[in-house]
């Protein structure tokens, strides 16, 4: 494996994060309400199969909760 100095390594650094497309702060910001959305959909799904599945054990074994 090739051997860099440290000044060599910063600078590529700088070259590699010119080529970067950052987001807007409107992008930004959608996407990270989408992710929360997503969140409260999946905590709702899976709150909804936990219940399902606890009144399952509940009826078939008749304990719990």
């Amino acid at each position: 494996m090739a051997k860099t100095n440290p000044a060599k390594f910063l600078r590529q650094v700088r070259q590699e994060v010119r080529k970067v497309t950052w987001p807007s702060r409107k992008e930004t910001s959608v996407t990270t309400a989408m992710v929360f959305v997503m969140v409260a959909l999946a905590s709702v799904f899976l709150m909804s199969v936990d219940w399902v599945f606890a009144q399952l054990v509940q009826v078939i074994f008749g304990f719990g909760g």
